[in-house]
């Protein structure tokens, strides 16, 4: 139908426009911000270039522990996803009565509108009308009100605790529909030879998972490292910063302070971030998609 080049010609023009939605969408924005971290915008005085000055204020002391407090954020919030979600999807595919509600009775905290389902655990946190510390009084393990979104260690658990709330069904789907496209010949005959369920899991279910554990475990990675809305809604990255990530400290620059330049600083110090874990992302599944060859 078409001889050389009108086939090159034509498949240009299949991926023309998502060629121009990643120019106008993603590129653009992202070399804007770039050229506007080497400036001094704000709010209130003229733009000028200052070269790297914006960056050379990141790396403090305030703005390292801000790095590494979201690192131990991201760290744990997604551990916890992918424990819960694995073992959530081990449950969900056993021969059980009742499965298929059990499996609809994971979906509302990923249905729930997430602004709701934040709110509903800021009540639930509050030290006077909580049910949390409601709970714990009643069952004489707090003498009084605990205030949990009070105080930073136990804000930063809050947050977390959330955070895997909102992540778990996503993960738990996930990893279920990866269990279910396991060949059932392999358990029989694992069966059949004495295995016991553990084993069964151990030898056959994670190996088998494993690229789709690393494809959940990026997704996750890449939106808690990106998390706002959770952290914003319960503490505004109180008390004292003690839940202040990068993505809050951002905005708090950038909007609140209207310092757009060290805003954009920082936001292309999470791109690099986020780039650095998606080479490591891309070399690990590559090198699983050539092991079997080997």
């Amino acid at each position: 139908m078409f001889d050389k080049r009108g086939a090159t010609l034509f498949a240009w023009a299949l991926l023309l426009p998502a060629i121009l939605y990643i120019a106008v969408i993603v590129a653009y924005p992202l070399v804007e911000t770039g050229i506007l971290s080497f400036t001094d915008a704000s709010l209130k005085r003229t733009t000028a270039w200052v070269g790297f000055a914006n960056y050379d204020k990141i790396f403090n002391e305030t703005f390292a522990g801000v790095i590494l407090r979201t690192f131990v954020w991201t760290f744990f919030s997604v551990l916890l996803k992918m424990i819960i979600g694995t073992f959530g999807a081990v449950l969900l595919n056993s021969a059980v009565p009742g499965r298929s509600l059990f499996r609809l009775l994971t979906m509302p905290p990923w249905i729930v509108p997430m602004a709701i389902g934040i709110f509903m655990w800021g009540w639930m946190y509050n030290g006077q009308f909580g049910m949390i510390s409601g709970v714990l009084q009643n069952l004489g393990l707090a003498s009084g009100p605990v205030a949990f979104l009070a105080y930073g260690n136990s804000a930063f658990w809050a947050t977390i605790v959330t955070d895997v709330w909102i992540g778990v069904p996503l993960v738990t789907l996930y990893l279920l529909a990866a269990m279910q496209a396991i060949p059932g010949d392999l358990y029989e005959a694992a069966w059949t030879d004495g295995a016991g369920r553990f084993y069964r899991f151990r030898r056959i279910t994670l190996p088998l998972i494993v690229p789709a554990l690393i494809t959940m475990s990026m997704i996750s990675l890449i939106s808690t490292f990106n998390s706002f809305d959770i952290i914003w809604i319960l503490t505004k990255g109180g008390p004292s910063g003690s839940t202040t990530t990068m993505i809050i400290d951002t905005y708090k620059t950038a909007i609140g302070s209207y310092k757009y330049g060290e805003g954009a600083a920082r936001a292309v110090l999470i791109c690099l971030f986020l780039s650095v874990f998606c080479l490591f992302y891309f070399r690990l599944t590559s090198r699983l998609s050539t092991e079997p060859a080997r």
